[in-house]
Order: structure tokens, then C-alpha cells, then sequence
């Protein structure tokens, strides 16, 4: 298998050439980020997630990625998260992998583990601070938990002290990955991607800021990433050799004695190594007021440095709007994949304007053809 995704040899790469990557041929190369809705009942998806996923694949992106699946109860964001730690909750799910197949998609999710920044309540019920919901913890009597991380440091003063993990605790994370996976293949996934950024449970691990064990978890970048590397191999183990597996990544924690670009250019070495095909690269998250130079693709040069540094394929994300923006983007080989989070909120069918914008065939529906 070649070591990048491999394209349509018969046209440069560009947004709307397909992607290849093991066993799984995208339509194109516009996919639909992680996005959390805050609408499922103890991690069960219903309809708004059917049509909100849905849509996304009637809008002609080519992978449509899930919010955050909490791998177990205590690893989700919110009490309103997707959850994958339960049979139960495979159904729902098969019904929108289905519904995505049947229109083109190709049906991804991202299991995660929330770790410190865990029990918070919904953005709309948090009090506003200028532009932005503050983060706030729910109490045990109104539903919340607990969380844990690797060291007892919450992840801002009036969040909880989390439990420390201790040997014990880590084995069961890995287990939950693991068990997991095995709901996802029942519930018709192709594609995983392994929640390690935003400042959750393994961007934790991996950040200096918040991980300053001594045993052999922390330490030094090798130490840190041990975890991540783990869920990866034990992941991969169940999933397959024929599915795209892939890691989010917060590439920088844009804080002095935090994570650097350099060191996930490694970290994204190492998970090469580890049989990930793509490294899907934000940033931050980790501290509650770090200074983001936020702006139109802020975030792509760093994609672009790991899949140089790293020669891994990569996804790029965060205030991607324009079609020629993206496009470009596809083009230099910045990155291999494009993610729209908010883009695509405000127009499930961004790929189809686009698909016009730059004189591209468009995947349009029968039912919606006369109006394209």
C-alpha cells in the first residue's frame, strides 16, 4: 500500500478528485468534521442526528464524520453526547450509516473520551463571555460525573478536581476503545477517527500542561503519546487492515511550555508507524484562554508541516469557506482531505456549490436535479 492516499492518475489531486485510502474510495475530498449536536438521550442518536448527518451526504460531501462518541459514560463532553459504550446504542446508528451509503457518503466516527473537560453543560445553557459560551461543569445531582485525567490539575478553576488514572484506569480505556470499535463495525462505519486533540482525554496525555506523571506515561513526548499509540495498535487490532483508521490531532497548544508543531510532527511519525493512515490536525484546546491567532485557514499550515515533516496524509480544517480556497488546498498538497465544520452548517450543500464554482461534475441527487 502506497505510504499517501492514492488519486485519480489521470487528473492532478484537486477537491474533487476521489481519494483513496485502503479499502475505502471517497467521491471527493470534502469531508464533514466532527461536530457536537448535544441531542442524544444517554448516547443514543434519534432523528435530528439522521437528518443532520443526512443532509450532509444529499449535500455531496464525500465522508461524513459523527460528533464525538463517548467510548464510555464518564467519557463524554456533555450529558447530551453521542455514546458508543452500549449495544443499545448500535441501531440508530446503522439506520444513518445506511442512509449515508445509500447517498454516496462514506460514513465515519469520531470515538473519544472527553477525560478533565468532561461533564460540562450544552453551549446554549452556558452563560456567554463576549463572543463565546464559557465552559461550565455539571454538578453529580443535575446528571454530571467525575472526570478523570492523567494528573489531578482541573482544566480551569471551577472545574472539578479530576480522578487521577492509575494502572488499572488506563487498561479500561483502552478496553472501552477497543469495545467500541467492534459496535462500530456492527454499526456499518468505513472510517474511525480516534479523538487525541481539543484538550480531551489523550490530547491530555500527550500536552506537558497537563500531563506530568512520572511512571510510564508521562515524562517525556515518548512517555505521553504511549496511550494514544495503545488505543492505536489495540484499535487497528479489531478494526482491520482494510478500513481507513485515523487520529485527530491538537498540533499545537499555542502556549509556551506546551505541545509544539515539531512535536507532533513526531507524534504523527510515530502513528504512521502504528498503521494510521491520516492525521486530521486542529489545535489548541487544552488551556481555557490560549491566544489563537484565529483567521481564514489559520490552521492549514499546520497540516501541511506534518504531512512534510511526517509523510502522512493529512486533513485540514478551520475557517475553510471559500471552493477555490479548499481547492488550493487539495492542489499544493497541503493536506489530502478538507473538513468544513461551520461552513456546512450554514449550507449542507457547500460540496454542490462548489462542484459548480469550480466547473466540477456535482453529485446531485435525482430528486433535487431540476434545481442544479
Amino acid at each position: 500500500m502506497p505510504d499517501r492516499p492514492a488519486a485519480d492518475t489521470t487528473d492532478p489531486p484537486h477537491l474533487f478528485s476521489p481519494l483513496t485510502i485502503r479499502g475505502l474510495t471517497l467521491r471527493n475530498r470534502i469531508a464533514v468534521s466532527p461536530m457536537c449536536q448535544y441531542s442524544a438521550d444517554d448516547g443514543v442518536a434519534d432523528d435530528w442526528h439522521l437528518v443532520h448527518l443526512g443532509a450532509r451526504a444529499v449535500g455531496g460531501a464525500g465522508l461524513v464524520i459523527t460528533e464525538a462518541a463517548a467510548v464510555s459514560p464518564e467519557g463524554r463532553i456533555s450529558p447530551q453526547d453521542l455514546g458508543l459504550w452500549d449495544d443499545g446504542q448500535m441501531a440508530p446508528l446503522r439506520r444513518i450509516t445506511d442512509f449515508l451509503h445509500a447517498h454516496g457518503a462514506a460514513a465515519g466516527i469520531q470515538l473519544a473520551h472527553a477525560g478533565r473537560k468532561g461533564s460540562t453543560l450544552r453551549p446554549w445553557e452556558q452563560q456567554v463571555e463576549g463572543e463565546h459560551a464559557r465552559p461550565a461543569a455539571v454538578a453529580e445531582a443535575d446528571g454530571g460525573w467525575t472526570p478523570v485525567s492523567p494528573t489531578a490539575r482541573p482544566f480551569a478553576d471551577d472545574f472539578p478536581t479530576p480522578t487521577v488514572l492509575d494502572a488499572d484506569g488506563i487498561a479500561q480505556v483502552v478496553a472501552d476503545f477497543v469495545a467500541a470499535t467492534r459496535r462500530t463495525i456492527e454499526a456499518g462505519f468505513d472510517w474511525i477517527e480516534v479523538h487525541a486533540a481539543h484538550g480531551y482525554l489523550l490530547h491530555e496525555f500527550l500536552s506537558p500542561l497537563s500531563n506530568d506523571r512520572t511512571d510510564g506515561y508521562g515524562g517525556d513526548l515518548a512517555g505521553r503519546a504511549r496511550l494514544l499509540l495503545e488505543i492505536v495498535d489495540a484499535v487497528r487490532e479489531v478494526w482491520g487492515p482494510d478500513r481507513p483508521l485515523t487520529v485527530r490531532v491538537s498540533a499545537t497548544d499555542w502556549t509556551d511550555g506546551g505541545l509544539t508543531i515539531d512535536d507532533t510532527v513526531q507524534v504523527a511519525r510515530w502513528l504512521k508507524e502504528h498503521d494510521v493512515d491520516l492525521v486530521d490536525v486542529s489545535s489548541g484546546g487544552n488551556v481555557p484562554s490560549a491566544p489563537i491567532p484565529v483567521g481564514a485557514g489559520y490552521q492549514t499550515p499546520l497540516a501541511a508541516a506534518i504531512r512534510a515533516g511526517a509523510d502522512v496524509a493529512t486533513g485540514a480544517v478551520g475557517l475553510i469557506t471559500a471552493p477555490e480556497q479548499a481547492d488550493t488546498i487539495v492542489r499544493t498538497g497541503q493536506a489530502d482531505l478538507v473538513l468544513l465544520a461551520r461552513e456546512l452548517l450554514r449550507d449542507p450543500h457547500w460540496p454542490l456549490h462548489a462542484a459548480k464554482a469550480l466547473h466540477r461534475p456535482a453529485p446531485v441527487p435525482d430528486q433535487y436535479a431540476r434545481a442544479f
